[in-house]
């Protein structure tokens, strides 16, 4: 009987011990609970980086961030889907800092080139995403001889010349490396026309041209201090380079 006497009690002990643990975790859980919804983690201060297109002030418009509310229950996971859903906004990283801030670092898409439609001018990045329309002709290299199938604002640009497009994004990146700028490029045809100045134009292919930038500098360095501002550089294979005053 003592023996049996002696295990009930050390299960009503244990049982204690177990009741004891739990009321200090609940209330532990409960203290976290109330010590992070206080007004000490409400956002006071949302900070935005790496912008340009944008205003800090549109950046947190387009997330929806708010300052007053809980540091803790804000979602930053929605935050980053808005703003994805931008076409200027590439990538975004979103972080808490204690005690009250929000720290938005958008990595924005560039205007690089704009392909004539009608009346309106489909502006376009680098890697050929569509980022806007307008109406007013905008300080771009102009793409010319497109056939545009769609430019829905956040897709790629779908062009029946897909493989011409690929090649003339290309060769602009390649050229902006170089310093240079072209007012526009027409890729109509196989030999594509890329413009300097309106009567004064180079001629190739884009991997032709692409290939020749440092001489196609050197050319227009000695034209410019010549004062000649019309005619036709024709590129070629192998480094060939050839001027004509001639425009058709």
């Amino acid at each position: 009987m003592k023996e049996k006497e002696t295990i009930r009690k050390k299960k009503k002990r244990k049982k204690k011990r177990y009741l004891l643990k739990f009321f200090l975790l609940a209330a532990f859980v409960t203290g976290m609970y109330f010590f992070f919804t206080s007004s000490l983690f409400d956002i006071q201060k949302i900070t935005v980086e790496n912008n340009n297109y944008y205003t800090a002030e549109q950046v947190i418009s387009l997330a929806g961030a708010k300052t007053g509310e809980n540091l803790f229950e804000a979602s930053l996971s929605q935050m980053k889907e808005k703003l994805l859903a931008d076409p200027y906004i590439k990538n975004v990283k979103l972080k808490r800092k204690l005690p009250a801030e929000v720290v938005i670092a958008v990595e924005e898409r560039k205007e690089d080139v704009a392909v004539p439609y009608g009346d309106r001018y489909v502006i376009v990045d680098k890697e050929g995403m569509v980022l806007r329309t307008t109406d007013l002709e905008p300080a771009l290299t102009l793409l010319l001889g497109l056939t545009i199938e769609n430019m829905e604002p956040g897709t790629p640009l779908k062009v029946e010349e897909n493989a011409a497009l690929t090649d003339t994004l290309k060769l602009l990146a390649a050229v902006k490396k170089h310093e240079l700028y072209f007012k526009k490029i027409d890729i109509s045809k196989i030999m594509v026309k890329a413009y300097i100045y309106d009567q004064l134009m180079c001629e190739g292919t884009p991997e032709d041209i692409a290939s020749n930038l440092d001489g196609l500098q050197e050319v227009l360095y000695l034209q410019y201090k010549q004062g000649i501002e019309r005619g036709v550089i024709t590129m070629g294979s192998d480094r060939y380079i050839s001027f004509s005053p001639l425009v058709e």
